[in-house]
């Protein structure tokens, strides 16, 4: 069992006290009675690698260290496409605009037990963070360093498949470092 088993304790049904049985060859957490499992599904997440004027737009998070910049990353919406997802998340981000979204790849991100859906988006507009922003960098494609791990895999396939061979970094514990050179 992982870090998250600690949030559920009860069933959300009936109150019972949550058991651990092996269900599916792993361990879960269920209801005792049947009324709810925690079968604990990686979660889906949308990532932008952001195309504006021919360079990518990387952002720091307001929890991340100062020279911790990465793609622009949310949760998808029930009733969402991907596609209109991450068009979602650029806009309410960045104020940008979607303007054409390609399909990177998917990537698992197991530390956080997510699936990310990675995609190239050109983009279009002015750029004006949310409060989850702090500051952004506009970087040439040639010049970004990726990182090993999800968004940093999306960001090599998007690289080689352009011709370029990344530079790949180390991403320490659980904050990124930077991907500007």
């Amino acid at each position: 069992m992982n870090e998250m088993d600690n949030a559920y304790r009860y069933c959300p049904k009936c109150a019972a006290p949550l058991v651990t049985a092996e269900l599916g060859e792993r361990p879960r957490l269920t209801c005792p009675t049947g009324h709810w499992t925690h079968w604990d599904n990686p979660l889906p997440v949308l990532a932008a690698l952001v195309e504006y004027d021919s360079h990518i737009l990387l952002a720091r998070n307001a929890a991340w260290p100062e020279k911790a910049f990465s793609l622009i990353t949310g949760f998808m919406e029930r009733d969402e496409t991907p596609e209109q997802g991450v068009a979602r998340e650029l806009k309410e981000e960045t104020n940008l605009d979607a303007q054409s979204t390609t399909l990177i790849g998917v990537y698992e991100f197991m530390r956080k037990n997510e699936l990310i859906i990675a995609y190239h988006v050109k983009a279009s507009g002015d750029i004006r963070l949310s409060e989850e922003l702090l500051e952004y960098r506009l970087i040439a494609p040639e010049k970004l360093r990726a990182w090993r791990t999800a968004t940093g895999y999306a960001m090599v396939d998007w690289l080689r498949s352009r011709g370029l061979e990344p530079e790949i970094i180390d991403w320490p514990g659980t904050t990124p470092q930077s991907a500007v050179t």
